[in-house]
């Protein structure tokens, strides 16, 4: 990343909503050496992503609050003096949302109401970036898939997604609140929970070939996704931060390059040999959130903020294992 490019993070009061998680996280540590005023808030739901040693390096230079986006009397008093708000606390599990959807409604969308109603009535001012999902765009119609792709979301996360994108548009439309929007395509990388296999399925394949356990492929493993390195999904972020002109707007964020599930796992067999790969039949259950291929459409991106993606699939999947193998005993 040009760190020159971002030289404006200086002195940026900055909150990070599931700030401990992996992409807030990411975040902070390239915003603390650029010279930003970081506050991270993370309730640390034992199953959620929230890792107090995803801050680790930058641990001094932080202000960390365990809390809420629930709690709007503690959202009321965060947002003060805030000039930049990553609205990234969730509940990041379709399969989840399905089979407690009250808990993603609290989260994915109450929070976020909260978010924008203390942001309302105590801090206008504040650009707020929140992290939406490609689940937005549920069943697929044609790839790659750009923004105005219909929405034919096949989960309550999904639902709940698109649900806080309008209370965001709605928001700036009628408050001036400026608020940017990415539509998030699969991430993965370093400072990821790893304890479960319902975040993002190419860690959790990297966990499994780091126990030496097998990987399993639905299918022939034609599925294709498009898979983002961390480090991209938080450039990207901070990019339209601290771009003035930016005052709303939707973007997908994603490398605009199609993966196949087996192409994906071989990447991962060629960095830990001898990991072994096994295909299985599709779940019954499976065809209700399958969404077929997806390959974002990164163009309106690029185009608006000069941004592309920098970290390729090969590159992150080597750093992603060595991250881990160096730090297991803190996510295992």
């Amino acid at each position: 990343m040009e760190d020159s490019r971002l030289r404006d993070l200086k002195g940026k009061e900055i909150l990070i909503t599931g700030g401990a998680g992996m992409i807030g996280s990411t975040i902070a540590n390239l915003a603390v050496p650029l010279g930003a005023k970081v506050t991270i808030l993370d309730a640390m739901l034992p199953l959620y992503g929230g890792n107090r040693f995803n801050l680790e390096e930058i641990k001094d230079d932080v202000v960390f609050i365990e809390g809420d986006v629930r709690d709007f009397e503690l959202m009321k008093k965060v947002v003060v003096g805030k000039e930049i708000i990553f609205d990234l606390a969730a509940q990041v599990s379709y399969i989840d949302s399905i089979t407690q959807p009250f808990l993603d409604l609290e989260i994915n969308c109450g929070g976020h109401l909260n978010v924008l109603e203390a942001c309302r009535l105590h801090n206008k001012e504040a650009k707020i970036i929140f992290s939406s999902s490609r689940f937005v765009y549920g069943s697929i119609e044609y790839n790659p898939v750009d923004e105005a792709h219909p929405f034919n979301c096949l989960s309550i996360y999904g639902i709940h997604k698109l649900t806080a994108e309008k209370y965001f548009a709605f928001y700036h439309r009628y408050y001036g609140i400026p608020t940017v929007i990415f539509r998030i395509a699969n991430p993965f990388g370093p400072r990821q929970q790893m304890k479960h296999s319902r975040y993002g399925i190419l860690n959790w394949f990297i966990k499994l070939a780091l126990d030496g356990k097998q990987l399993t492929i639905y299918g022939e493993g034609e599925q294709i996704r498009d898979y983002i390195y961390v480090t991209d999904v938080a450039d990207a972020m901070l990019t339209a931060a601290i771009d003035e002109r930016l005052r709303h707007d939707v973007f997908n964020l994603g490398t605009g390059i199609g993966t196949t599930f087996k192409e994906m796992v071989r990447k991962v067999g060629f960095f830990l040999p001898n990991t072994k790969v096994v295909n299985t039949e599709w779940p019954k259950d499976s065809a209700f959130v399958e969404t077929g291929d997806y390959i974002s459409d990164i163009s309106k991106l690029s185009r608006r903020l000069g941004w592309k993606p920098r970290v390729s699939l090969d590159e992150g999947v080597k750093k992603t294992i060595s991250y881990y193998q160096k730090y297991k005993h803190k996510y295992w």
